[in-house]
């Protein structure tokens, strides 16, 4: 298969599981792209589609959005994207598959389970400023933001409406920064460009299609699907880098 036809069903499958639970552009994607796509070029695709996904979704923030709810997320977030844009060009193809592969085998069963763990009745601005630290590090490497602040707003019990407000602004403002990071500082070549006339045109349909499904069935039964998958997808992210791992 070719490049340009993994990174198509990659954003085609990301775009539609991010319009469907406004979400994991970036999980989906990277379980697709990390098998043949150099992770320098992955980074930027990741942040390009999962921006533009949620600009497309842009209008579903207006409710339950609250400043001071998302403030000290954004504000963390802001601190550790020039984190993990330096760290990014130091990345090894190989561990970076193990790095993606671990994370999704630890990230999704928690998330999985976490719909039947007791709620952490937890309001702390510290506390959100590290959740959104931690997703801008993650969002400068590889385009991943909104998962630390998803999986604490899980945790912290807040109301479905306020979360989605605050992770979409979050995520908004994560790639934005991130974006600017990678052109700065030169992450952002012409080969990796180029790439995004591939996954803008690939993810478009899908996204609306996903939207438009959000209404007619569970989002909390397709979420467990798609987590299913991530686990497995990450699963076998390590079966192939683990080894080549051990052997050097």
């Amino acid at each position: 298969m070719t490049m340009i036809a993994i990174i198509a069903i990659g954003a085609a499958l990301a775009g539609f599981v991010q319009g469907l639970s406004g979400f994991a552009f970036a999980l989906v994607a990277a379980a697709v792209w990390a098998w043949a796509v150099p992770p320098q070029l992955v980074a930027p695709m990741l942040v390009f589609g999962a921006l533009l996904g949620q600009l497309l979704a842009a209008p579903s923030m207006l409710k339950g959005f609250s400043l001071k709810a998302t403030a000290p997320f954004v504000i963390g977030g802001w601190i550790g994207v020039p984190l993990g844009v330096a760290i990014l060009p130091h990345v090894d193809p190989v561990w970076f598959k193990a790095g993606v592969g671990s994370f999704l085998v630890t990230y999704c069963p928690v998330m999985l389970i976490a719909a039947g763990l007791p709620r952490l009745r937890l309001r702390a601005v510290a506390a959100d400023g590290v959740a959104g630290f931690s997703g801008g590090v993650l969002g400068g490497i590889a385009g991943m933001a909104g998962s630390m602040p998803t999986l604490w707003c899980v945790i912290t019990g807040r109301e479905r409406h306020e979360s989605r407000s605050i992770l979409q602004v979050f995520n908004i403002a994560m790639h934005s920064a991130t974006l600017t990071g990678y052109f700065l500082t030169g992450t952002l070549k012409a080969e990796s460009a180029k790439w995004f006339l591939v996954v803008a045109p690939a993810m478009l349909v899908p996204t609306f299609l996903g939207a438009k499904l959000y209404h007619s069935i569970s989002d909390t039964a397709f979420r467990r699907v798609v987590l299913v998958l991530l686990t497995l997808s990450g699963a076998m992210l390590l079966a192939g880098s683990v080894p080549a791992l051990l052997a050097r």
